[in-house]
């Protein structure tokens, strides 16, 4: 199946205390393992890359990242970003031509994700890597004061994902969800939102795989036990 990537990198990682993206993880970026399965897969025509645009690491990774992948001006927010990063793709791709975009704080996609994603696509108007919720989900009431919040109901679990990345649709569809949802001044937490907005239900596959995003220093270590072990597993 071939596909664009875009991938939204112009976070300033506020509640990391840092550019996140650019953190060391294997001798390489947390962005750089993020971008790895597809410059692995023969299925990605190539892509863009959106960074803020006083990005002082801009010229060392673009250095590292071969040429189908394109170093651009990121936006204000996540959706601006992916945006300009479809902008970007549509001069060389097609409006029906499917892309992939990528958090660039998901540095443990697996090849396997990815292709499970792939097929899950097809015949679809859209699809994106999600987990079931396993734990117990209370609903919060208002807090008082300094005061914890407490328990006003358990919602059941049993209709409940958490959205990962990559998620996938149609480059012209996706762009014209994007444009309409910030000229109506709203804000889409991910691209399946902005999708929902114009009816369409996008497929959830299942990841089975620690696809985690990186959040804090913690996960930061996370995620190098997780590819230490796949690179044990793999000897």
């Amino acid at each position: 199946m071939r596909y664009w990537l875009v991938m939204p990198a112009a976070g300033v990682g506020r509640r990391f205390g840092g550019a996140k993206q650019f953190e060391a993880l294997h001798q390489r970026t947390v962005l750089e393992l993020a971008l790895r399965p597809f410059l692995d897969d023969g299925q990605c025509q190539g892509g863009a890359i959106a960074l803020s645009a006083d990005e002082p690491r801009r010229a060392e990774l673009a250095a590292r990242v071969p040429e189908r992948f394109s170093l651009i001006d990121g936006g204000e927010t996540r959706a601006h970003s992916v945006l300009n990063g479809l902008m970007a793709v549509s001069r060389h791709a097609d409006p029906d031509d499917w892309v992939l975009v990528h958090d660039a704080a998901r540095p443990c996609l697996s090849a396997q994700d990815l292709a499970r994603l792939l097929a899950g696509a097809a015949g679809s108007q859209g699809a994106l890597l999600a987990v079931r919720v396993a734990d117990t989900v209370k609903r919060a009431l208002p807090a008082v004061g300094d005061e914890p919040p407490r328990v006003a109901a358990t919602q059941s679990r049993e209709s409940l994902w958490l959205a990962q990345t990559p998620q996938m649709f149609a480059l012209g569809a996706l762009a014209g969800a994007l444009s309409q949802a910030l000229s109506d001044g709203r804000s889409p937490t991910d691209e399946a939102q902005a999708m929902e907005w114009q009816g369409v239900a996008a497929r959830l596959i299942e990841a089975r795989d620690m696809n985690i995003k990186i959040t804090s220093a913690a996960d930061l270590a996370l995620a190098r036990a997780i590819l230490t072990a796949r690179e044990e597993l793999a000897r």
